[in-house]
């Protein structure tokens, strides 16, 4: 059979570009290079690292549970997910209150969701758990670059306490707000500090307590029902998402659902 000949374009016009073949990993890279100038700090992930999620997750203490308890508790997590999920390491602050915790964990996704999995796993001894009402309070996506240089845990001794009541008299956007200011404060005190003893690596023993988070905010966050406990989060995040159709729209809005 012949080979057919290309079609002829209209007289004078010019001929059409050829098309340009892109890999799918050229495509992402190229969206990945436009999002990137919206970040701040500027964005530019190492090469073969992966982009980095930050969790922040407040619970209570159980019955008994001591701070060296809770601290290997947490090791061993991190142990675990670097064997089994990814070699991207964890950064980020444990503050360990008479009652209660207060952690920011900031690692790849895969890292991050095998934490919030064993928080939900956790929960499921009941009262025997190391930690009881764990609550998800944010997970940060893709975020630009690490707060914390490594991983450390602070014991809260004398933390500033809020007035009696003033917590209450906050909404819950409020209050996570307040949390994350002070975690902003003092992830910038922790860098400032330049110390040489190997046991910083682990351990930020000098915080000062007016940095610290209030523990009144800490357990106000763990016993509010609107933030969700890690199998809530876990259910929602695999959840596929079902837009409606305008048909389907129900006014007004119920208020679970709404902003």
């Amino acid at each position: 059979m012949a080979e057919q000949a290309p079609a002829a374009g209209r007289p004078g016009s010019p001929e059409p570009a050829p098309l340009e073949r892109q890999s799918l990993l050229a495509v992402r890279r190229g969206r990945m290079g436009r999002a990137a100038q919206w970040a701040w700090p500027p964005f530019s992930p190492p090469q073969g690292r992966f982009l980095l999620d930050r969790l922040l997750v407040v619970a209570r203490l159980g019955e008994g549970a001591e701070a060296a308890a809770v601290a290997g508790y947490h090791r061993g997590l991190f142990e675990n997910a670097l064997e089994e999920h990814s070699r991207e390491q964890v950064s980020g602050l444990l503050l360990l209150y008479s009652s209660g915790i207060c952690h920011v964990v900031e690692s790849c996704s895969s890292t991050i969701h095998f934490i919030i999995q064993e928080f939900a796993s956790l929960q499921k001894q009941g009262h025997s758990a190391l930690l009881q009402e764990i609550k998800v309070l944010v997970v940060a996506h893709n975020i630009p670059t690490r707060l914390f240089p490594d991983w450390y845990v602070a014991t809260a001794t004398s933390p500033v306490t809020h007035p009696q009541g003033s917590t209450q008299s906050q909404s819950l956007a409020e209050v996570v707000a307040e949390c994350l200011t002070f975690l902003l404060q003092l992830a910038a005190c922790i860098q400032s500090v330049e110390d040489d003893d190997e046991d910083t690596n682990e351990t930020a023993h000098t915080l000062a307590p007016e940095l610290l988070i209030p523990a009144e905010t800490i357990n106000y966050l763990y016993n509010a029902e609107e933030c969700a406990s890690p199998e809530d989060f876990l259910r929602i995040y695999s959840s596929p998402s079902q837009p409606a159709l305008d048909s389907e729209t129900v006014w007004p809005v119920p208020s679970h659902f709404s902003a």
